[in-house]
C-alpha cells in the first residue's frame, strides 16, 4: 500500500486532494477519507465508505478532470471535529466538509458536501 502524506491541518486536505485529483489518484484521494465517510456525491446520492469513494473516483478521474486550488474559508474547530469549506470558482455555490482528527494529530473527512446550489433569488 502507497504511504500518502497526512492532512496535518483541516485545511490541508483541499490542497492534497487538487493534487491527488489531477495526478489521477483515486486511491490518494480516496485516503483522505474516514472508512466510514459520506460523501454527497453524485448529485442527489451518498457513496459511504473509503472504499466505494475509491471506486467512484476511479470513475470520475477517469476522464481526467482538472481542478483549480481553492482558498480555504476560516476552518471552525470543536475539539476533533472540524469544519471546512472553500467557494467554488466555478460559482456553484459552496463545498464544506466534515474532518476528525485521527490519534496520529492527522485529519480525514468524514462527510464531505462537494457542492450546494446557490440560494435562487
Amino acid at each position: 500500500m502507497t504511504e500518502y502524506a497526512k492532512a496535518m491541518r483541516p485545511e490541508d486536505i483541499t490542497r492534497l486532494f487538487v493534487e491527488r485529483s489531477n495526478a489521477g489518484d483515486a486511491a490518494g484521494v480516496a485516503a483522505l477519507y474516514a472508512e466510514d465517510a459520506v460523501l454527497a456525491y453524485p448529485p442527489g446520492s451518498q457513496t459511504v465508505g473509503r472504499e466505494a469513494i475509491r471506486e467512484l473516483w476511479e470513475k470520475v478521474l477517469a476522464g481526467r478532470p482538472h481542478f483549480e486550488p481553492e482558498e480555504p474559508l476560516p476552518t471552525l474547530v470543536f475539539g476533533d471535529i472540524a469544519l471546512t469549506s472553500t467557494p467554488p470558482k466555478d460559482g456553484t455555490g459552496a463545498r464544506a466538509q466534515v474532518v476528525r482528527r485521527q490519534p496520529d494529530g492527522s485529519w480525514l473527512r468524514i462527510i464531505d458536501q462537494p457542492e450546494f446550489a446557490p440560494p435562487a433569488g
